[in-house]
């Protein structure tokens, strides 16, 4: 059933209201002095069926001190509607319609108005169109934070009237694939310190680096998740925004054929101004090992398919040579001299065996139970004497047991 915005205070699903600095959290407080109720400086109402506004003087009354209102995922297709709702609230700074049905619904120039002091607007999965938003931005000229995510755009158009104000941008899970998309929003948001377009599958970057310092000069932070990126020079050309500090690139199809830690390293070589990658900071000292770690990772490389951070890279470290390969993998068999008595044989062993294990396999090589023998490793690289093998379960890999070295049989005395 449809209900009126206001109907809800009646009501004990008012209960979903917040206040966030209130240790009576979601509860609506009574104004004794002036005998009416006095809401919480956040408002949330989502989920409630709302589709009007209810009367205006009550809403006003009310809502003297609201200042964040959520209304998320209710039935509101009248921006007339909505209009009568924000402009009842003259603090309003946060407001959040997402979830709510407002595909091609017309906002007109005069409704807009009522928008004009609110900071942060959330239109996540409203469907709204573009011409819309480029409505608000002019209405509203103190916008700092702007959210327009799963709402199916595939092209922008672009706006007449900047919106100076603007800061922050979240426009992910959308179908934005042409960067001439993108361009649009340098001109129309030139103070964008943040752009979030993780899950649009975005191929490339196209502009040159005069474009991209023109239309972005103050982009702190792109998010690139999921994006189709596939080429090495778009990573380079993240390096052109003059300001670029933050980067959020995983689920590429450029970095699919690397591991995790190549991925990373390759990554940071090639963004020297680049602070936090992918949610982590990126120090000193894991820069100059990535950076040494992308000059040895193109050294076979012929001339023509060498990057160009390659060629900055070895004038400031040179030419590396490549890494000497270690194995550090455990030995798994040693070559040694078993003296048992006057008997001397070779024998190959396994490594990763105890000494009971080992006394087993020498018992038809010596002939001795492995109840009459004690056994002494002596390394034949060691200025100290033999060492006795007592512990059966102790593993032959502990003892440092090389090629050469000598295991010496010894029957027990009755």
């Amino acid at each position: 059933m449809n209900k009126a915005f206001l109907g809800f205070f009646d009501r004990p699903s008012v209960q979903k209201q917040k206040k966030t600095a209130s240790s009576n959290r979601g509860q609506i407080k009574a104004d004794i002095a002036s005998d009416r109720l006095n809401l919480p400086s956040v408002l949330v109402l989502n989920s409630c069926g709302i589709s009007r506004s209810g009367d205006q003087a009550e809403i006003a009354a009310f809502c003297a001190h609201v200042m964040e209102l959520d209304l998320s995922h209710n039935k509101l297709q009248d921006w007339h509607e909505i209009s009568k709702i924000v402009s009842n609230i003259p603090n309003l700074e946060f407001l959040n319609l997402s979830s709510n049905p407002l595909a091609g619904m017309t906002l007109e120039p005069r409704w807009a108005e009522a928008f004009s002091s609110v900071r942060r607007l959330v239109l996540n999965n409203t469907q709204v169109s573009w011409d819309t938003v480029l409505l608000l931005t002019r209405e509203m000229p103190e916008l700092e934070e702007l959210f327009l995510c799963h709402n199916e755009y595939s092209s922008v158009s672009s706006s007449s009237v900047a919106c100076s104000t603007l800061r922050l941008l979240h426009i992910t899970d959308n179908c934005l694939k042409d960067w001439a998309e993108v361009r649009k929003f340098g001109s129309m948001f030139p103070c964008l310190d943040t752009l979030v377009m993780a899950n649009n599958n975005l191929s490339s970057i196209q502009d040159s680096k005069d474009i991209l310092q023109r239309l972005f000069p103050k982009l702190r932070s792109i998010n690139l998740h999921n994006s189709g990126l596939n080429q090495w020079e778009d990573i380079e050309k993240l390096n052109f925004f003059p300001r670029l500090e933050e980067v959020r690139l995983q689920g590429i199809p450029l970095l699919q054929a690397y591991t995790n830690a190549e991925r990373r390293s390759l990554m940071i070589a090639q963004l020297p101004s680049v602070s936090l990658l992918n949610g982590s900071a990126v120090s000193d000292s894991e820069r100059e090992d990535a950076e040494r770690f992308f000059i040895r990772y193109y050294l076979d490389y012929p001339e023509e398919e060498l990057p160009y951070r390659y060629h900055s890279l070895v004038n400031k470290y040179g030419k590396l040579e490549p890494l000497a390969e270690i194995d550090l993998r455990p030995r798994c068999r040693a070559q040694v001299e078993v003296h048992c008595e006057e008997k001397i044989e070779q024998l190959s062993i396994r490594l990763d065996q105890t000494v009971a294990e080992l006394k087993k396999q020498l018992t038809t090589v010596v002939q001795l139970s492995t109840n009459s023998m004690r056994l002494y490793y002596i390394d034949k690289g060691s200025a100290f004497g033999p060492e006795e093998m007592k512990y059966n379960t102790r593993a032959l890999h502990s003892y440092s047991i090389q090629d050469g070295d000598e295991i010496l049989v010894v029957p027990k005395t009755k």
